[in-house]
């Protein structure tokens, strides 16, 4: 018999999650029961995932370079890199100005429902723990995120996982791998080349205990929600959001295909497992190793492109987050501050929202901290962002998750398309974690 694909086994085991946090949202300490017994087992998962997902940049990334054999590549690589999420990125953005403008999901919420969200929502911790976090990252300098590329101490950037520290630290290790001689090289390439190896088949064990991680996730997620009649309010804004993911998706596929002659729907096969990951657990880091295992054995696209597109993704491309940060910027003024909503103020949204998102943290609900500076630059009333942010509170969860599957198929969709401009997309090879098991029994 054959045997249940994994993505397969991922999605039952997301709609079994749902189902049961929904019926033990009915039932008295049904709550307290996931959140005791059910909710540690979708942590210990991620921490697996967080685990693994330093040594896999750092050994991916100096092999891929030490490669390369041409320094000149490593420029090459890295400027089609950078310019295709870019683009990508003003893309999301447009789609979800123009989603929202048409739509006007804000313009016919009733005061009742604006008055009951802000009472519910306005002085709650996550709403003050966000404003907090953005007006720290507003009082810093032009140029702190260009200082904060460059590590001090680079166990404390490994043990802090501080990505594109890293991701400096082994472009520098790999170009000085480049710059001695082969014969002293060699055996820092092998060892960073077998602990790739090693790393990849932690992938693949821990991906076994995938299906019932993302069912204690998904049940956890399902009995945060306080106040689903709040919930059904701000669906027209849901949906707007939700739309414009859909389109982005759509736009990948496009590009897959046109671009690398590839099926969509093979494509999207292939980077399932990442995707539903993605949306369980809100966090394209987290979910960083299994992505990488995707799109090199799956997807076939080398370990030297793979190694330095996907960290770098994970770190600056956040499409998903750019068309969120637009539609929520603008339903917050269609709301609450209408004369805001000029040609200038939405041409600065398209701007800042760029930036945000390339210094946004690839964690759970960083989005919303960048949405804060994304409203501060077009000047809206400080005195309104509380209620501005308690306005779309209620389903940031939800539709953090739905972003977060966009950010990581974008970051698949550019490794395919740099390692197709590079001659680097060859033949799919999957692995599975028995393939030696009989050679140790």
């Amino acid at each position: 018999m054959k045997k249940l694909a994994l993505h397969w086994k991922i999605l039952i085991g997301m709609i079994l999650g749902i189902i049961f946090g929904f019926l033990m949202n009915s039932i008295s300490g049904g709550k307290e029961f996931v959140g005791d017994w059910v909710s540690p087992l979708g942590t210990i998962f991620i921490n697996l995932l967080k685990l693994i997902a330093v040594p896999l940049i750092l050994a991916s990334l100096i092999k891929g370079i030490a490669d390369l054999k041409d320094i000149t590549k490593i420029k090459v690589m890295g400027l089609r890199t950078i310019g295709i999420y870019v683009g990508t990125t003003v893309i999301a953005i447009i789609i979800g100005l123009s989603i929202v403008n048409i739509v006007k999901p804000g313009a016919g919420m009733s005061p009742e429902t604006i008055t009951k969200i802000k009472n519910t929502y306005q002085n709650s911790d996550g709403v003050k723990d966000k404003l907090m976090k953005a007006e720290m990252q507003a009082d810093a300098g032009p140029l702190q995120a260009v200082i904060d590329i460059f590590p001090k101490n680079i166990f404390k950037a490994l043990g802090d996982a501080k990505m594109l520290q890293i991701i400096f630290f082994a472009l520098f290790v790999g170009i000085c791998l480049l710059l001695i001689p082969k014969k002293k090289a060699k055996p820092l390439i092998k060892f960073f080349d077998s602990l790739n190896e090693v790393v990849m088949k932690m992938v693949d064990l821990i991906m076994l205990f995938a299906p019932y991680a993302v069912f204690a996730l998904l049940a956890n997620v399902i009995i945060s929600f306080d106040d689903t009649d709040v919930l059904i309010k701000l669906l027209l804004y849901a949906f707007c959001v939700v739309s414009g993911l859909l389109l982005m998706i759509v736009f990948y596929l496009l590009l897959v295909s046109i671009y690398t002659k590839k099926s969509p729907i093979w494509f999207l096969k292939q980077i399932s497992p990442a995707q539903l990951l993605a949306f369980s657990t809100s966090s394209s880091a987290a979910t960083l190793p299994v992505t990488m295992e995707r799109v090199e054995e799956h997807l076939g696209v080398d370990k030297e492109v793979s190694g330095f597109v996907l960290p770098v993704g994970a770190t600056i491309n956040m499409d998903g987050t750019s068309l969120y940060q637009a539609i929520a910027a603008v339903f917050i003024m269609q709301v609450i501050w209408p004369e805001g909503l000029t040609f200038t103020n939405q041409l600065l949204i398209i701007v800042t929202a760029l930036l945000a998102s390339i210094g946004s943290a690839a964690v759970p609900s960083a989005g919303m901290v960048m949405l804060v500076i994304v409203l501060e630059t077009v000047n809206f009333p400080a005195e309104l962002l509380p209620i501005g942010l308690a306005l779309i509170f209620a389903v940031d969860r939800p539709l953090d998750m739905c972003r977060t599957t966009v950010n990581v198929t974008g970051d698949a969709t550019v490794s395919m398309l740099v390692a197709k401009s590079l001659g680097k997309l060859g033949d799919p090879k999957p692995k599975h974690w028995d393939d030696n098991l009989n050679n140790v029994k």
